[in-house]
């Protein structure tokens, strides 16, 4: 693996996984703390409207899967809060839509000529270093985000009632958080792919949650996580030519399932959740 670090697109690939990694920790954390695993799911598979979209006016990739998939998230915020009753049909009917432009725009785009199979399931290997620069700074405005709004975002994870209590802006520190969802798909599409990114958003934090005392440490330790899971996950697909975004989430996977087992023998109940 060492020898492989002499090319560019290695050590791209590498900090590539170190800065999604970062996302993954900070916003995945929240994505299971508040238990939007769907509606983060809706986000990133509507987000391939923008994949169509960067493709048919020839903008730049994270542009335009960035863009969109702000764009169905703000959509998504309304109906959860507007219509929660029906939210999970109208989630499910932007998941859908969002795809099928997708495809229709890719098919329509003149000159297409790229591997869908690059998209369905990450391309870590071939991101440039001009997208390294656009991760850093999605990152840095998450954190800034996250760290300003740290105690707001706490009390609106654990209980919400004591949020508006408190006089927290409950509905604007919502609308943020599934900005920063979009923000943090944007990113991890291109590492694990379309179908796989939210695996990657949600099981270094449910693992964390297990052995954290606090939000913060269920963060860093998701983020340590996240980092293993990418760079083992790299590192077995170089050694064995593997799909990268695929060995990554199966990383991730096989130890999802020994964290169950642990639990099942220290519990005796294979799905319940430790303190």
């Amino acid at each position: 693996m060492f020898e492989a670090l002499q090319f560019e697109f290695m050590r791209n690939a590498l900090l590539a996984g170190l800065l999604t990694s970062i996302a993954c920790g900070v916003i995945g954390t929240f994505v299971v703390v508040n238990r939007i695993v769907f509606l983060s799911g809706g986000i990133a598979h509507a987000a391939y409207g923008g994949i169509g979209l960067a493709f048919f006016f020839g903008l730049p990739f994270v542009v335009g899967t960035l863009g969109f998939a702000l764009v169905v998230a703000m959509v998504m915020a309304v109906v959860t809060l507007k219509a929660r009753h029906r939210s999970d049909t109208i989630i499910g009917v932007l998941w859908a839509s969002g795809m099928a432009l997708g495809v229709i725009l890719l098919d329509l785009s003149p000159g297409y000529n790229v591997d869908l199979m690059s998209f369905l399931f990450g391309s870590i290997l071939a991101v440039p270093t001009s997208d390294l620069w656009l991760m850093l700074v999605l990152n840095g405005l998450i954190l800034l985000a996250v760290g300003y709004f740290y105690n707001d975002f706490l009390a609106l994870s654990y209980d919400e009632d004591f949020a508006q209590v408190r006089g927290v802006r409950v509905k604007f520190l919502y609308f943020l958080l599934l900005a920063m969802v979009a923000l943090s798909v944007a990113m991890i599409i291109r590492i694990v792919g379309l179908i796989l990114v939210i695996a990657l958003l949600t099981i270094p934090p449910y693992i964390a949650e297990k052995y954290s005392a606090s939000l913060r440490t269920m963060m860093l330790l998701s983020f340590l996580l996240s980092c293993f899971f990418t760079m083992a996950g790299l590192w077995i697909s170089y050694a064995f030519n593997l799909t990268s975004g695929a060995t990554i989430i199966m990383v991730a996977g096989v130890c999802f399932f020994i964290s169950l087992f642990f639990e099942f023998l220290k519990s005796g109940s294979l799905f319940s959740r430790g303190n």
